[in-house]
């Protein structure tokens, strides 16, 4: 097992990771830039360097800063976390190069999931569906004409090292295609410096329903069942629960072989997510691996009883996993708390937290790394918190997350606390019928 390992990241996700390497017995470094410098994983961590400014470019992707800090405090595996380096496979192939075990998928597994376009053919030669679409890159436009011609309107245009929702736009019909294809293209270049483009038939109103699985050394793959990630605002997810309310056994059956075969043919090593659209007659096509732990990964963990972040650093210290699959016993709901006004568009809110009270009580978790005085700087992702509940029954986690919700007190920002709240008291969103075009509907009422 590793003696000391380095974070490198920030935020809850790195309080998150301390505290299991601190029940493991394994020593921990933070890192942090000078806009994190009291931070609580700052405060907890057995060490701490910091490796730069407030900008994330001089010091959270800074792969130099972060391997010399790995080197001066004699860490001997890293965990990125999500976001930032956590899918870089040069990072991973340099913390290999230096004889640091990166926690997460190799530099090739990273490169072959990493790429959409590659990742789609290989799905395809693992025998796991995938949506209609173009073979790997698209060359010109022209060509793109065509396909969408052959495809059938509507179309999704995709950079192929998106994320987010960058590079990506549906195309409805052949008037508007030229357009969007050249605004995806330069938006993907400024975000990504790629603007490769592929093509997919565009699924309307579908749930995105993720897998998530871990795999050991010796390509064993097991699956912990399903998150429902399907209310988005911009591809980004809002809030997520487990078991789906959309599932049916006989599905969730389907989906875990897929994902375990999916990973297992490509001989995935750690933990990740195979995800999924699903549309109304629950036919499923595989969309991405994430090669990485997930920000909703708190909700698996609660319905079945199970630290991911323990199961990664096993796997990744040469540990069999169990080789048996998980499924829910339990309703688990994850609403992500942002310093965002949603009254305004969902605006950042960066600043002082000047009155801060949790909830708690019985199935209430909070994931994050604030406190009162805390001051939210507006260089990163706007996340301050994840707030999950659990119980017996759905209905039951959505009375506790109703309840969490009202005692959960954050003055001196804007935050979605209130656009939560009346989500649980949504129609649709009760009776379990949303999409991922929910939020094209939701309208927030001022109080």
């Amino acid at each position: 097992m590793f003696k000391k390992i380095l974070i490198a990241n920030r935020g809850e996700i790195a309080l998150r990771i301390l505290r299991t390497c601190k029940e493991m017995g394994i020593k921990t470094v933070a890192v942090y830039s000078v806009a994190d410098k009291e931070s609580l994983h700052v405060k907890f961590a057995d060490e701490a360097v910091c490796i730069g400014p407030a900008n994330s470019s001089e010091s959270y992707l800074k792969i130099s800063n972060i391997i010399a800090a790995a080197e001066i405090t004699n860490a001997d595996a890293i965990h990125p976390g999500y976001g930032f380096l956590s899918e870089n496979s040069r990072f991973s192939k340099i913390c290999d190069e230096h004889k640091i075990k990166f926690i997460g998928a190799t530099s090739q597994m990273i490169e072959r999931m990493g790429d959409k376009a590659s990742a789609i053919a290989t799905m395809k030669a693992a025998g796991v569906p995938t949506i209609p679409g173009s073979e790997g890159l698209i060359e010109s436009f022209d060509k793109a004409k065509k396909m969408a011609k052959k495809i059938g309107y509507p179309v999704m245009i995709k950079a192929t090292a998106g994320g987010g929702g960058k590079g990506m736009r549906a195309v409805w019909n052949e008037d508007e295609f030229s357009d969007l294809w050249e605004s995806a293209k330069q938006e993907a270049k400024a975000a990504f410096g790629n603007d490769g483009m592929y093509m997919e038939k565009f699924v309307e109103n579908p749930r995105h329903i993720e897998i998530q699985i871990v795999s050991d050394k010796s390509g064993k793959t097991c699956h912990l069942s399903e998150r429902d990630c399907s209310i988005q605002r911009r591809h980004q997810k809002l809030t997520e629960e487990t078991p789906s309310p959309f599932m049916t056994d006989a599905l969730r059956k389907r989906m875990g072989e897929a994902a375990v075969k999916a990973a297992e043919f490509i001989k995935y090593e750690g933990a990740g997510t195979v995800e999924f659209l699903v549309d109304k007659n629950r036919d499923f096509y595989f969309m991405e691996m994430n090669t990485r732990i997930q920000v909703e990964h708190p909700i698996t963990e609660e319905v079945i009883d199970y630290d991911l972040i323990r199961e990664q650093i096993k796997v990744a210290a040469g540990v069999k996993v169990s080789g048996k699959h998980y499924f829910p016993k339990l309703h688990s709901i994850e609403c992500r708390i942002n310093a965002e006004d949603p009254f305004n568009n969902f605006r950042p809110s960066p600043g002082k937290i000047t009155n801060l009270h949790l909830p708690g009580g019985h199935g209430v978790r909070i994931d994050t790394h604030v406190y009162s005085g805390y001051i939210i700087p507006p260089n990163y992702d706007s996340m301050i918190a994840k707030l999950i509940v659990t119980s017996q029954t759905r209905e039951e986690a959505i009375d506790k997350m109703r309840r969490a919700l009202d005692e959960f007190i954050i003055e001196g920002i804007k935050t979605t606390i209130p656009f939560h709240r009346q989500l649980m008291d949504d129609p649709n969103y009760l009776s379990g019928n949303y999409t991922t075009k929910f939020m094209e509907t939701f309208e927030i009422q001022k109080t």
